[in-house]
């Protein structure tokens, strides 16, 4: 049998050196990483994963989140260009890339930007009026952070963003502020009934305009169908007028015709030309010319009104015996 002594000192020593393995075994987690010195001075940057840590030589001498970091600092008192005292507060969006710059660039980083901050945001509004200060937000973050970028370049820091939270001027000043915001809606508020009034009497304006015009097109329409109605109207009179002549003188044409074929004698055509004299005689003329040979055909009307005498008493003589 062994040295009891011997096999307890071995297996304290065994106990010893696993324990010493397992308290010196790290695990990085995601968005960490490690800044490791060994017997005080850098040694290297531990990122995700397994690490082993020689016992005794090596330590961690700083844990740092590579995540996004937002700080809200609180307000800082700065004087405008005019001479306004008004209190700013910011928030600023940082992130480390560098971990061993951010563990031995500067102590107290976030203190650090806090007071470059500070001290560039009073120098920028400095350049600035109340006016300017209160609606040059997007000119005073770009400022900001281009200042705190370039000077945190050095200590393993990125600038994401710079926003000014809030901006408060003194209380007389926001009093002046409200009551000028306030002239300024009912400027407005006028401007729009103004505006509103005067649309409404153009939109009344052009009513009565188109009604007017709607009007003179009907009545212009009317008068035309007027108009063409008698147009139409003494087209077919014309036309009735027309015709009838054509119908007089086709049956005067007709007569004619029927008086050559019936080959009429003398007396006849005397008969018939004393008929046409007697027509003209009951006429409104003042003056008639009489042809010369009228005298022949009254004389042979005579004739004819003679025999027509005798025919009568003739017939009377035999009707009285």
């Amino acid at each position: 049998m062994g040295n009891p002594a011997g096999t307890f000192a071995i297996i304290l020593l065994v106990i010893i050196v696993i324990g010493l393995i397992v308290t010196n075994i790290r695990i990085v987690p995601q968005a960490k990483a490690y800044v490791i010195e060994r017997l005080g001075a850098y040694s290297g940057t531990w990122q995700v994963g397994l690490h082993f840590k020689i016992p005794l030589l090596e330590r961690i001498a700083k844990k740092v989140s590579l995540k996004e970091n937002v700080i809200d600092f609180p307000p800082q008192a700065v004087i405008t260009k005019d001479n306004i005292i008004m209190e700013i507060d910011t928030v600023i969006y940082l992130q480390i890339t560098d971990p061993k710059l951010y563990a031995y660039g500067v102590e107290l980083p976030i203190s650090a930007i806090e007071n470059l901050t500070a001290t560039t945001l009073r120098n920028i509004i400095g350049e600035l009026e109340l006016d300017e200060s209160l609606t040059g937000r997007e000119y005073i973050n770009t400022k900001i952070r281009d200042v705190l970028d370039e000077a945190t370049d050095a200590w393993g820091i990125k600038i994401n963003r710079v926003e000014v939270k809030n901006i408060t001027p003194p209380k007389d000043i926001q009093i002046a502020m409200e009551k000028q915001m306030r002239a300024e809606r009912e400027r407005r508020e006028s401007i729009l009934r103004a505006e509103g009034e005067k649309r409404s009497a153009i939109l009344v304006a052009e009513g009565q305009k188109e009604s007017v015009i709607l009007e003179a097109e009907a009545n212009k329409a009317s008068i035309i169908l007027a108009a063409e109605a008698a147009k139409e109207s003494q087209v077919r009179r014309a036309e009735g007028e027309s015709a009838a002549i054509l119908l007089v003188q086709k049956a005067t044409a007709d007569g004619i015709t029927m008086l050559v074929s019936s080959n009429p004698t003398e007396p006849v055509i005397a008969i018939k030309s004393l008929e046409a004299f007697a027509k003209a005689a009951d006429g409104q003329a003042t003056k008639i010319i009489i042809p010369s040979d009228i005298q022949g055909l009254a004389g042979l009307a005579t004739s004819v009104t003679e025999l027509v005498k005798n025919d009568v008493k003739g017939a009377l003589g035999k009707q009285g015996a």
